[in-house]
């Protein structure tokens, strides 16, 4: 079952923060397929999570409610897998492996905000500087086998993925 609360911090974007918990495998895809569905293009993702806190189940989860029946698999060995639908791709990097971003850094320096692209990125510390400020950020806390905590800062620009929530 998901459960949802909402509450405001004050930051210099005025960026909103709500939680939800998931009890489930199901309930966490449930949830990625809803905010995928209301993706538009150009959106920057980032995943904070410990590994194996369920990143590539959310991505899974986006890619299905974009339109997309690619197989979503993790990035950690490619550094970057790509999805399509017939609006726009996901484009979903996974930094863990890297020490320095090189040619990450100008890659998504170039694809970061293009309508035609959403972009996902785990481990985003070391490409910081390139994400713009305005993007969503979820923070995924295990809370159990299958129990996860999502919190999801975002501007008031990204309201609409969360419509029932502002």
């Amino acid at each position: 079952m998901l459960l949802a609360s909402r509450y405001y911090t004050e930051h210099m974007s005025s960026e909103q923060t709500l939680r939800v918990n998931s009890a489930s495998l199901d309930d966490t895809l449930d949830l990625a397929v809803k905010i995928g569905e209301r993706l538009r293009g150009g959106e920057v993702i980032e995943l904070i999570s410990d590994l194996g806190g369920g990143k590539t189940a959310f991505v899974r989860g986006l890619a299905k409610g974009m339109g997309s029946n690619d197989l979503v698999t993790s990035p950690s060995f490619t550094l970057t897998n790509e999805y399509a639908s017939d609006q726009f791709r996901l484009h979903h990097y996974d930094l863990y492996r890297l020490r320095e971003a090189g040619t990450m850094r100008h890659e998504l320096k170039e694809i970061c905000g293009d309508p035609k692209k959403v972009v996902v990125i785990e481990w985003a510390d070391i490409v910081e500087d390139v994400l713009p400020e305005a993007h969503l950020r979820v923070n995924i806390k295990s809370t159990g086998e299958t129990d996860r905590e999502f919190q999801f800062s975002y501007p008031k620009d990204y309201s609409y993925l969360f419509p029932d929530n502002t």
